[in-house]
């Protein structure tokens, strides 16, 4: 085993990478899934921040949601790690040579699908309006790929994907659509392949840049942020997962949920899968204070 994989990524919640056997396996895809409230946000912000004391350099943030921004990252960041949010604006203007230029292309957040307005199921789209959304999502994903090429060719090394919403079937999701080419196509593709798509009939120009900027794809950290319909954690342990649904093909599974004693609410997360270690399969209660997760 190289160093890379045997290595982890710390959660940045040293309770938490206790449960997990020392933390995530870079390399890997680690679903945190819960319903909107939950905590999954503060979660992925710890794990994207904890990049700065591992790596160098704090991960980056990737919104997927389509219409507003509920998430509230920028206030998260700040109030929890004194992190100003630095972002990639969607309407921003760039050639794909500035990826190479540290200020163009070293950014924390993006939210390329801001005020689209777009529910999240085909069905809901007529069959021209969901032409013209493609041909819209190919545009972006063009960005998307500049947002991730240029801060991992600048020394980033985790990603966080969130405001992905709920579905009562995973293949009617344009957004899950949009997150298996990102996974599969950006980053866990090797980095001079992602340069081909990204420079396309400018890649041999570019190719020496390409070779002095590359990365290794198995020390990069993904953790994706899953909003589910489910509340209650009982919910979350009882459902099941489809063939070929994206938690089936996870390396790890956190689920956070609500839990109920007599008449007390609280909160609770399970490692429901870790893949290739040892873990802890405790329900374990967390509280959300002004520090952020609290186990």
């Amino acid at each position: 085993m190289n160093s890379s994989t045997a290595s982890r990524l710390s959660t940045g919640l040293p309770s938490l990478d206790d449960l997990l056997g020392g933390g995530l396996l870079p390399g890997s895809l680690t679903v945190v899934v819960g319903a909107t409230g939950i905590g999954k946000t503060q979660l992925g912000l710890a794990f994207a921040h904890a990049g700065l004391a591992q790596e160098g350099q704090r991960g980056v943030l990737f919104d997927m949601a389509s219409r507003g921004d509920s998430q509230n990252h920028a206030d998260y960041a700040g109030r929890l790690f004194d992190w100003i949010l630095t972002e990639k604006l969607a309407e921003d203007a760039a050639l794909p040579e500035h990826v190479w230029e540290l200020e163009q292309a070293r950014f924390d957040y993006t939210h390329i699908f801001r005020q689209s307005g777009r529910r999240v199921t085909k069905s809901d789209l007529e069959l021209d309006d969901w032409k013209e959304w493609k041909v819209e999502l190919s545009r972006k994903l063009q960005r998307a790929i500049a947002f991730f090429y240029g801060n991992f060719a600048h020394g980033v090394r985790r990603c966080v994907i969130d405001g992905v919403e709920p579905t009562d079937r995973a293949s009617d999701s344009w957004q899950l659509d949009l997150f298996e080419y990102i996974y599969h196509q950006i980053l866990r593709k090797d980095h001079d392949w992602v340069a081909r798509d990204l420079f396309r009939e400018r890649f041999r120009q570019n190719a020496d840049l390409v070779d002095s900027h590359g990365w290794d794809q198995a020390d990069v950290g993904c953790l994706l942020l899953y909003t589910s319909h489910e509340v209650m954690l009982d919910e979350l342990l009882e459902r099941s997962i489809e063939s070929g649904d994206l938690l089936s093909n996870a390396n790890t599974i956190i689920l956070m949920g609500k839990t109920r004693r007599d008449d007390t609410m609280g909160r609770a997360l399970h490692i429901a899968k870790h893949r290739g270690s040892a873990c802890d399969e405790r329900i374990v209660p967390y509280t959300i204070s002004d520090e952020g997760l609290v186990l």
